[in-house]
């Protein structure tokens, strides 16, 4: 069964599909034909990434398509609902909400350390390294899903997006801020750990 897990509430739908090499993922089918010359060139784990989110889409909304920005950030036509999106191959997730969403799913990976300087700032003070791995997965996957909803070019992960204290659990609640000179903005991000991924949904 491709769909793997359904983390939707009553704020968004939240779909993780997985790859399965027995499943029909036409890109005939399946891909817009304004996309179809994205796909040229692509990784064929890449390919099916792009091709099980359209499959999830049409399993919640099959008349709606996505498009890209200039900028590259997908949306919805007809423009009703808000989308993100967020790929490790063998899955891949799709959020769609009326609201404003962001999410992200990493696999977790002991090399994350080694960029630990260039996402953490604030954080450092409550990080166990004794669960570092884990704890920097969470703190990315949450940044990176702020960055999808509120972003700029100008901004990075380290100096504009802070996680505050939280302790780890399979499934938990976190308040996290965007901020500059001038503003600041405060979120709560679901985190979820499940068969070694973290899955972050801002909304």
């Amino acid at each position: 069964m491709p769909l793997y897990k359904d983390f939707s509430d009553d704020v968004a739908t939240v779909l993780v599909w997985e790859y399965d090499e027995n499943e029909m993922l036409d890109p005939v089918e399946l891909l817009e034909p304004e996309n179809q010359y994205k796909i040229l060139g692509y990784h064929p784990n890449k390919i099916a990434e792009v091709l099980m989110v359209r499959k999830m889409l049409k399993t919640v909304l099959p008349d709606h398509k996505i498009l890209y920005r200039e900028n590259g950030e997908p949306y919805l036509f007809p423009q009703d609902q808000h989308i993100s999106v967020s790929h490790s191959f063998p899955l891949a997730a799709l959020a769609i909400s009326k609201n404003k969403v962001g999410i992200d799913l990493e696999k977790r990976k002991e090399k994350i350390r080694y960029i630990r300087h260039k996402f953490i700032l604030h954080e450092d003070i409550f990080i166990d390294n004794n669960e570092e791995v884990d704890f920097l997965t969470a703190i990315w996957c949450v940044k990176e899903a702020l960055y999808k909803i509120h972003h700029s070019k100008h901004w990075s992960l380290k100096k504009h997006y802070d996680v505050l204290p939280f302790e780890l659990h399979a499934n938990f609640t976190v308040k996290s801020r965007v901020y500059d000179l001038e503003n600041e903005d405060f979120f709560k991000a679901r985190i979820s750990f499940f068969d070694n991924y973290c899955l972050a949904i801002v909304d």
